[in-house]
């Protein structure tokens, strides 16, 4: 047997269609009863229980306890990148589950993916940033750049507390509809809050995002292509 990283058992545990279904409904973000992961996976309440019980062992979930309701999210933001770039993976080899129609062309403009703003949108303000020398982007990750924390400061941002948080500030992540890099990390997930604080962005159904008209104007003025 090879040493190193047991890649195997992760895919198994990815690739089971039960599974794979519970996954891709905690990419909204939203934490989810076992209840509805159980109707998202359409299988049984108990089943749907085995199920989360060996995606936890495994490490790609959390569960925690609030008044009488167990609630399950992603384990974090590597999590959820290894599934938003399988879910391109699967897109661009043609496994697609249904066929395309409007919802998926206003997902593939504006989703979330777990925490940060996806889809063209999303590709469109990493590429502006990075344009403008606010990101630095290299081949081992993305950093701020000084000009970027002025950008993002002005824009409403605390740094300070960003920073103050396990999770690192800049990660790229690749989107599956435009196969290119948005901005994940907690700067990403804060720059998807403030754009909602602002009426640019507000959440519909599942992991749909709509833009509103004054979004359309704002957003191409902040983020030039």
């Amino acid at each position: 047997m090879r040493e190193g990283p047991d890649i195997a058992r992760i895919a198994a545990l990815i690739g089971d269609p039960a599974r794979a279904n519970i996954l891709t409904a905690l990419l909204s973000g939203k934490a989810l009863t076992a209840t509805e992961l159980a109707a998202e996976a359409g299988v049984t309440a108990q089943t749907a229980s085995t199920h989360l019980a060996r995606l936890a062992e495994g490490g790609l979930i959390e569960t925690r306890r609030q008044g009488r309701h167990k609630y399950v999210t992603l384990a974090s933001e590597e999590v959820a990148a290894v599934l938003e770039a399988l879910t391109g993976l699967a897109a661009g080899q043609g496994h697609l589950r249904t066929r395309t129609g409007p919802k998926d062309a206003e997902l593939r403009r504006a989703r979330v993916c777990y925490n940060h703003l996806a889809g063209d949108m999303g590709v469109r303000l990493f590429e502006s940033m990075a344009a403008r020398r606010l990101l630095e982007v290299r081949p081992d990750g993305v950093t701020l750049a000084p000009a970027g924390q002025d950008f993002v400061s002005a824009f409403g941002i605390d740094l300070a507390a960003l920073r103050s948080h396990r999770t690192p500030l800049c990660l790229p992540c690749l989107d599956w509809s435009e196969r290119r890099s948005h901005l994940a990390g907690s700067l990403g997930r804060a720059m998807l809050t403030r754009m909602q604080e602002l009426g640019w962005l507000r959440r519909a159904e599942g992991r749909l995002i709509r833009v509103t008209a004054r979004g359309e104007t704002d957003f191409a003025r902040a983020f030039p292509v």
